[in-house]
């Protein structure tokens, strides 16, 4: 997988800031991760373990992303043990959403 995919060129983030807001996912998928599901084609659900500070950190981080990929939805949805995070985007973005899936560990989401 590489970056581009995952970093589209819509995405307004200053490049030398890139690696390091792709280590926040990462490192969010790789400690929170407990499933990913796709109800739509344009729309991922990831369900987060929850606990101290989750759905801060989460709310922090769709935030700073939002405003610079503009072509992103987010929405998170505390729970008593996990915070749902749905994540859609238009029809000329699909492709990052699929990344998005596969960079996440989970492979192909359909």
């Amino acid at each position: 997988m590489t970056d581009r995919a995952w970093v589209p060129r819509s995405c307004t983030l200053p490049t030398k800031e890139r690696p390091l807001r792709v280590a926040e996912w990462d490192a969010l998928f790789a400690e929170q991760l407990t499933s990913l599901s796709r109800p739509e084609a344009l729309r991922l659900r990831l369900d987060l373990a929850g606990g101290g500070g989750v759905v801060e950190r989460v709310r922090d981080l769709v935030e700073r992303e939002g405003g610079c990929c503009s072509f992103f939805t987010f929405a998170v949805t505390p729970g008593e043990d996990l915070v749902h995070l749905d994540i859609s985007v238009d029809q000329a973005h699909e492709e990052v959403l699929e990344a998005i899936a596969v960079r996440t560990g989970a492979g192909e989401s359909r």
